[in-house]
């Protein structure tokens, strides 16, 4: 049977449910992953060459793309269930020539990849990416039709949404953990700034975007019909209303430790409290609450839920704001992969 798979991703909606599926998949057969994403060369571009010139910083942040956000969040699903993976990212302007090499470097058994991603309905045409994967591999691809594999309609697409933002707010818990755990090893202070802006990120995106949106949408429906779910929900109302104060008290014991080193045990306990509290949260939501949501919501409500999630359910925290989470979650996450030496 299958001992390790390559996962290629790009970014798209359907790829968060092929990381779900994936995940789903090796942790049955006992397997491990090797999750892969490849990039533009961005530098060979009219655009990337006069960008470098005149705004390097601004270079680097297109250079780098996505790539280890995409490949964070996979890597925070897999770690939800204790599954062994790794990830690469490649540049190239053909993608599937580099999962094709990956695979080969990896000693990977198996492709598992989607049938289409970010192009919809042209990918079935000749010449996209999974179908030059099909007719030049080496080793058995399995196409995952992953938008049959998880509840229909509203409620997958919301589902996938939910996920993919708990993914970001784990990856960014990973990121501090890292952080932190260098630090003990080296037995040094930690980059400061960027466990400040890990924090940042965490106590804004939660606060503002995501929780919210929960309780409006997911929490009111669910409890308007079954009261199987009051206490839990109770709970996690709670958590959040309690969310911004714990946050608040590891930046306060970051700010001390700029000026007493003695502090950083202090942090250092603080953080692991910290990012205990929030991993329960977000596995409660997803064993209990999603569940749960599935058996009692209707694919009305389901629709609303989606469209909150997707439309952010206010304008105030849509469009451009949304965006620029992204952007600052993108740039974490590459600092964060240049600190773990990812590939």
């Amino acid at each position: 049977m299958y001992r390790h798979l390559l996962v290629p991703l790009d970014g798209s909606e359907l790829a968060t449910n092929l990381v779900t599926q994936s995940v789903e998949f090796a942790r049955t057969l006992g397997a491990r992953i090797t999750f892969f994403t490849a990039r533009e060369d961005f530098g060979a571009s009219g655009e990337g060459a006069l960008q470098r010139t005149l705004a390097p910083q601004d270079y680097i942040d297109e250079a780098a793309g996505d790539a280890y956000a995409i490949l964070a969040k996979a890597k925070a699903a897999a770690g939800q269930v204790e599954l062994r993976c790794d990830t690469v990212v490649r540049t190239g302007a053909r993608p599937w020539e580099l999962i094709l090499q990956v695979a080969e470097e990896r000693g990977c058994d198996l492709i598992f990849m989607a049938s289409h991603g970010r192009r919809g309905l042209q990918a079935f045409v000749p010449g996209s990416q999974t179908q030059k994967v099909l007719a030049q591999a080496r080793l058995p691809v399995l196409v995952a039709t992953v938008e049959r594999n998880m509840p229909a309609g509203a409620a997958r697409a919301a589902i996938g949404i939910i996920l993919d933002e708990h993914r970001s707010i784990a990856s960014v818990l990973a990121g501090l953990r890292a952080a932190m755990r260098e630090a003990r090893e080296r037995d040094t202070l930690p980059d400061l700034d960027f466990i400040a802006a890990l924090l940042h990120y965490i106590k804004s995106f939660p606060e503002v975007l995501h929780h919210p949106k929960e309780e409006r949408f997911l929490f009111s429906k669910l409890a308007a019909r079954t009261r199987d779910a009051d206490e839990i929900l109770a709970v996690l109302r709670h958590e959040h209303e309690e969310g911004g104060a714990i946050v608040a008290d590891v930046e306060a014991a970051v700010e001390r430790c700029r000026t007493d080193r003695s502090s950083l045990v202090t942090l250092a306990l603080t953080v692991d409290a910290f990012i205990e509290s929030q991993w329960r949260h977000l596995n409660t939501e997803e064993e209990i609450i999603l569940p749960a949501a599935l058996e009692h919501l209707t694919e009305a409500d389901w629709r609303e839920v989606e469209q909150a999630f997707r439309e952010n359910g206010d304008s105030r925290v849509g469009g451009e704001y949304d965006e620029g989470f992204k952007k600052r979650f993108a740039k974490l996450m590459n600092v964060t992969a240049a600190g773990d030496n990812w590939q």
